[in-house]
């Protein structure tokens, strides 16, 4: 119930966010979801004896995105080109962090490695997840995230009903191949129900495909955060979201799906 309650509140918030405040809003949140899930990779990797400020991979994460949001955003929103001088300073930040670290160590290598990796793992996805509302609307996002909705719930209740064979046993035991099954079943089915209200023009079945690739993709990311997580020997990247663990377990999917789908709007679709 806890985990309900939780996912019902954040959708909730999301969708006011999206659909009845200015883009800035959007924005905003997604800089600090950016920013709380960059200190939570910055943790995971103090865990394994790269201890990267918290703070620096929050601003560095929150930057990004909004650099990213709003680089050729359109009419609405002033064009700007921060990414690359965003980038770069991230570059030169990592190294000079990894420069004050101490003695020449292995972590060392990871330090610098991760400064570079937390800010862009998180913060362009989330940008790109800025983007398509800013630029498309706020009927684009809403269709992504119920297509990871739909895949991320099915795959719990398919999982938890029918699982037997595991997905991932070494990084993800808790998976399994009926799970994933189940997920992108009811991603294509909802993407495919939902395409013409939100991606007209589209069509039924292209929709019903990309909302399948899209789920297939945020499995990837999910698995990939759960990597991340089993590295470091932990469950959950924190407790800040009560049934769901920390930011970056909640917005894993999407941290690989996002950019997916703002690929395929800007140069395919």
């Amino acid at each position: 119930m806890t985990r309900v309650l939780s996912a019902a509140v954040l959708l909730a918030v999301l969708a006011a966010t999206v659909w009845w405040l200015p883009w800035w809003a959007t924005l905003t949140v997604a800089a600090l979801v950016a920013a709380l899930a960059g200190a939570e990779v910055a943790a995971l990797a103090a865990r394994v004896g790269a201890p990267l400020p918290p703070g620096f991979a929050a601003l560095a994460a929150a930057t990004v995105a909004v650099a990213f949001g709003v680089h050729a955003a359109g009419p609405s929103v002033p064009d700007t080109d921060a990414i690359p001088p965003v980038l770069l300073a991230i570059v030169i930040a990592a190294g000079l962090l990894a420069l004050g670290a101490g003695a020449p160590a292995p972590q060392v290598i990871t330090l610098a490695a991760v400064g570079v990796m937390a800010p862009l793992y998180v913060g362009l996805p989330l940008g790109a997840a800025a983007w398509i509302r800013i630029v498309l609307g706020a009927a684009p996002l809403t269709w992504l995230v119920l297509v990871i909705v739909a895949s991320d719930s099915a795959q719990y209740y398919t999982g938890r009903a029918l699982g037997r064979r595991k997905l991932a046993p070494l990084v993800s035991p808790a998976k399994t191949v009926e799970g994933a099954a189940g997920g992108l079943i009811a991603a294509a089915i909802a993407g495919g129900l939902l395409g013409e209200w939100a991606l007209p023009g589209l069509g039924v079945v292209p929709c019903t495909l990309l909302a399948g690739a899209l789920a297939a993709v945020g499995i990837m990311g999910d698995l990939f955060e759960s990597m991340l997580k089993r590295s470091a020997g932990v469950k959950d990247s924190s407790h800040l979201i009560p049934g769901h663990g920390g930011m970056l377990d909640r917005v894993d999917s999407y941290l690989f799906a996002a950019p997916f789908f703002y690929l395929f709007l800007r140069y395919l679709a």
